[in-house]
């Protein structure tokens, strides 16, 4: 049987893969998982969040009376970021939680995420051990013992204040256009921003519950990238539905990516002896322009395998401070458990405040060098690793490429895909060779077909 969670959460179109039978199964199986204490005392507490995504509201339902029904105390908070549930998981001291979100999916997905306690990513146990408790018989408590649910009046003033205790630099006369992706943090990013002393102008902020991430949000940035130049903003912050990401535009409107934000900010940190061990967490994928300029910083860099799960497991093993994704998920350790859009783009003003500088003379602390991404098909995926054509041909195009390139072959975790990535430093080499790659790959590694 294939594994039903998936790199975050259980994802799938919403009343297709992800129903409400299903929805209320995983609440009862994670009551039993999360929810169990070792001593006596109150009932287990979740807290539950979702994005305004229409299907949210029915999905919602379920989860809650799955948990109520098992026992457990819920507080339901109602529309809030990812990064906000979490939060509030740790604030309450809850025993777990649950946020429904499809995050940068469109509209008719959605998905069902569990947030152990203290706000922390579920491990790959936890998540094995919710599926085997689906096949058993759920917790039926009755009477006084089944759970209660409350509204959680406050939620959103909890993670405002949070969030605002956490600026190092006011954003006085700062202008910054803030693109919400007609999703979770609609609501909350455009009030953090405005108490934190900036001029704001708000785009993608009014969710009917079917145009989360439609054209606007991090995977879309040209309508930020338009109201930053007709607004003659200093900065522009984009979210995704669930706002655990954030991509930033500078004032000329070019695209400064999760990359050159984590290298703004750790900069930052190592100043003011913040930045632990003077290390900076990012995935396999970060451009490799961020390294060669944290080298020049002084700030030693670790990779992890591609997700913010690994991100996080990575900066727990070393207690680091800063980590994060190119793609604009960045955590924060000391402030947040998993990454959080608003606060980085929060930190990212405040650094503009502070030193008087444009984002564009930030991002400058790095180059991105020229990045090729080729997806080869129909592969056996499993060989990447094994095959000597395969690795001979990475061998030859790295000595090629010399300090100033890197070959990345990754197989794709869902599908028969091999992801062959070349960075150089000039964009034609860099093509080059991914495509002289990507036919090696191909024909090493295709897939055999069986002859009848």
């Amino acid at each position: 049987m294939s594994r039903l969670f998936g790199t975050d959460g259980v994802r799938g179109l919403a009343n297709g893969t992800l129903t409400v039978e299903l929805s209320i199964q995983l609440a009862q199986a994670a009551a039993v998982v999360l929810g169990h204490r070792e001593t006596g005392g109150r009932r287990p507490v979740a807290v539950v969040a979702r994005d305004p995504r229409i299907s949210g509201e029915f999905l919602n339902a379920a989860v809650l009376a799955g948990l109520a029904s098992s026992g457990v105390d819920v507080q339901d908070a109602g529309v809030l970021p990812t990064p906000a549930a979490a939060f509030l998981v740790d604030d309450l001291d809850a025993d777990f939680g649950v946020m429904i979100s499809a995050s940068h999916n469109p509209a008719p997905d959605n998905g069902i995420k569990f947030l152990a306690r203290g706000g922390e990513k579920l491990t790959d146990e936890q998540e094995d051990a919710i599926e085997e408790q689906m096949a058993e018989e759920p917790t039926r408590p009755t009477g006084a013992e089944v759970g209660r649910i409350q509204r959680f009046a406050d939620a959103e003033d909890r993670y405002v204040l949070h969030l605002l205790q956490t600026l190092p630099h006011r954003l006085d006369g700062l202008k910054v256009v803030l693109d919400c992706a007609h999703g979770a943090a609609a609501g909350c990013s455009p009030e953090v921003f405005a108490a934190a002393g900036a001029d704001v102008v708000v785009i993608g902020a009014d969710p009917d519950g079917i145009n989360i991430n439609d054209g606007f949000g991090s995977t879309h940035l040209e309508k930020l990238q338009e109201a930053v130049l007709e607004n003659g903003a200093d900065f522009g912050i984009a979210h995704d539905g669930d706002a655990d990401r954030c991509l930033a535009v500078d004032s000329s409107g070019i695209v400064v990516d999760g990359d050159q934000i984590m290298g703004i900010l750790a900069v930052a940190l190592k100043e003011t002896g913040q930045l632990k061990d003077d290390t900076l967490v990012v995935t396999v994928m970060s451009n490799l322009g961020l390294k060669l300029a944290m080298e020049r910083e002084g700030v030693r860099v670790v990779e992890t395998k591609v997700g913010d799960r690994y991100v996080l497991a990575g900066m727990k093993h070393g207690e680091y401070s800063l980590g994060g994704e190119q793609s604009g998920h960045v955590i924060f350790a000391d402030h947040a458990t998993t990454g959080d859009g608003v606060l980085t783009g929060l930190q990212l003003g405040a650094r503009l405040a502070a030193t008087g500088k444009s984002l564009a003379e930030l991002a400058g602390v790095m180059q991105r060098l020229p990045q090729v991404l080729i997806n080869v098909k129909d592969v056996d995926k499993t060989r990447t690793g094994a095959d000597a054509e395969v690795q001979a041909a990475v061998a030859d195009a790295e000595a090629r490429l010399g300090a100033t390139g890197r070959v990345l072959l990754r197989p794709s975790g869902t599908e028969p895909v091999v992801r062959v990535m070349v960075e150089a430093a000039d964009e034609a080499q860099a093509r080059h060779e991914a495509e002289e790659l990507a036919a090696v790959v191909k024909r090493a590694l295709a897939l055999s077909v069986d002859l009848v």
